[in-house]
């Protein structure tokens, strides 16, 4: 396994993280005892930092992954949980938050927090609930470490959430279809020039970039004298790239474990040939012109007088249909539906009053696009299962 090093406290972590928002089983219904097996058998490997959250698996995940760390393992690892900041209305109710998970995970101290995913919106309401305070508080008192922010907001939203605190390290969505979406290449580079580190999540979009490669894309692969799986080109493209310290992968076969060790163990800095890295680039265009809706994710529609999240409306489309994402309409439900502190940015919330029309370099019909979007995802089920949610988070 190979280690890079978190720039603000030395810490070496391990280039390939066990993320457990997939264990095996479901979302609800967890097989736990081959769960616990397939997180030592990652942390026998050299693994060294493992990610949960309150909501993963119903609050499941936290406890599994406690009795995971037991035996001498807990020793082994950094642990990283995420503070459901929708549920807090003060730094008290944090602290509660906090309490609880430290007694689902069993331990007196989690390594690496995060605020849970978070937009522009979001962090404002964090902030005027007293999230410093808070942090600060919880640092001072020992229950956790280091302080960070998952991200999955509009790309302007991030230096601003970067600069608003002292963070140790941020997590993003990155991977090569997302490289100039939410924080993208430019909030790596901007983390890196702050010193923080940088753990990626989603790098293969849910398995989505491995399960339906267009034959144009293998075409592309097939180019390189090096022969390898897509999974290895999807993860080699960011391990190459410096400023990341860490891939989290959601494994939940055994097999899926091994190989995200070996490609993980073999992929330093500067991995990957200049010529390789433009056949992956190549391979991105190629999958962008094959979407369903053309949409670069430039932003320049936003923002949306209505406040539709345009940008992030077209990629779950586009992931639905292009890369078969099983996933795409759940996150489209969660990142758009105005949960976990954000404001919604459904595509139903659009009036067609064609502001958008106008300011798209791809000349795109956006209303119409997404009348299609809002056709697709929020039909009767979709809207009893986003109540729901609004419940639950």
């Amino acid at each position: 396994m190979l280690y890079r090093t978190v720039p603000k406290n030395g810490d070496k972590i391990s280039t390939l993280g066990y993320g457990c928002m997939r264990f095996p089983g479901s979302m609800f219904s967890v097989d736990e005892e081959r769960s616990i097996k397939q997180i030592r058998m990652a942390i026998d490997a050299g693994v060294n930092y493992v990610d949960t959250a309150w909501p993963y698996h119903g609050g499941k995940s936290e406890v599994i992954l406690g009795k995971a760390l037991k035996d001498g393992y807990r020793e082994k690892v950094k642990v990283a949980d995420k503070l459901p900041h929708w549920m807090c209305k003060s730094a008290a109710d944090m602290e509660a938050k906090l309490d609880i998970q430290l007694e689902r995970l069993d331990i007196k101290t989690i390594d690496y927090y995060l605020i849970h995913s978070v937009d522009g919106d979001s962090w404002q309401k964090c902030k005027d609930h007293g999230v410093f305070d808070f942090l600060n508080k919880a640092i001072k008192d020992g229950k956790i470490v280091n302080a960070g922010f998952s991200f999955h907001g509009a790309p302007a939203d991030f230096a601003p959430i970067v600069d608003d605190y002292d963070w140790t390290f941020c997590q993003i969505q990155y991977n090569i279809l997302d490289e100039n979406n939410q924080a993208g290449r430019a909030g790596l580079e901007y983390a890196l020039g702050k010193e923080l580190a940088v753990f990626i999540m989603e790098p293969l979009r849910g398995g989505a970039l491995v399960s339906a490669v267009p034959p144009e894309v293998l075409a592309l692969y097939d180019k390189s004298e090096q022969k390898r799986s897509a999974v290895e080109w999807a993860l080699k493209w960011i391990y190459n790239q410096e400023g990341v310290t860490c891939i989290l992968s959601g494994m939940n076969e055994e097999e899926h474990i091994k190989q995200n060790i070996d490609i993980a163990s073999n992929s330093p800095v500067g991995c990957l040939s200049e010529h390789e890295v433009s056949i992956l680039k190549e391979a991105a265009e190629t999958y962008r012109s094959l979407q369903k809706v053309p949409c670069t994710a430039c932003q320049y529609c936003m923002p949306c007088p209505f406040k539709v999240n345009i940008p992030m409306a077209f990629s779950l489309y586009n992931a639905k249909y292009l890369l078969k994402d099983k996933t795409a309409h759940f996150f489209y439900i969660g990142q758009l539906g105005g949960m976990m502190g954000r404001k919604a940015g459904l595509a139903s919330q659009c009036t067609g009053c064609g502001v958008c029309i106008k300011k798209c370099p791809q000349h795109i019909n956006i209303p119409e696009e997404l009348k299609a979007v809002q056709a697709d995802y929020e039909g009767f089920f979709s809207r009893i299962l986003l109540r729901i949610l609004r419940l639950f988070f």
